[in-house]
């Protein structure tokens, strides 16, 4: 997939891309590495900006996190 789906800039973009992501075998990998670095644009491993701030604000608490899929 062109890598600019991933980068959307409204709302319905970004739940386009995090219902291709739902279909990935990477799905993990690819959070993981994203909230690792801190990336803080796009969507990653079927999460928004907002969604991975939230985790790690919560795995910083020590709270456990579910990640919907």
């Amino acid at each position: 997939m062109d890598p600019t789906f991933f980068f959307p800039s409204d709302g319905v973009g970004v739940e386009r891309a995090k219902k291709i992501c739902a279909e990935c075998s990477q799905r993990n990998v690819c959070l993981e590495y994203a909230l690792s670095n801190r990336v803080d644009h796009g969507v990653w491993g079927g999460t928004s900006e907002r969604q991975r701030r939230r985790i790690l604000k919560a795995r910083k608490a020590g709270i456990p996190v579910q990640i919907a899929a």
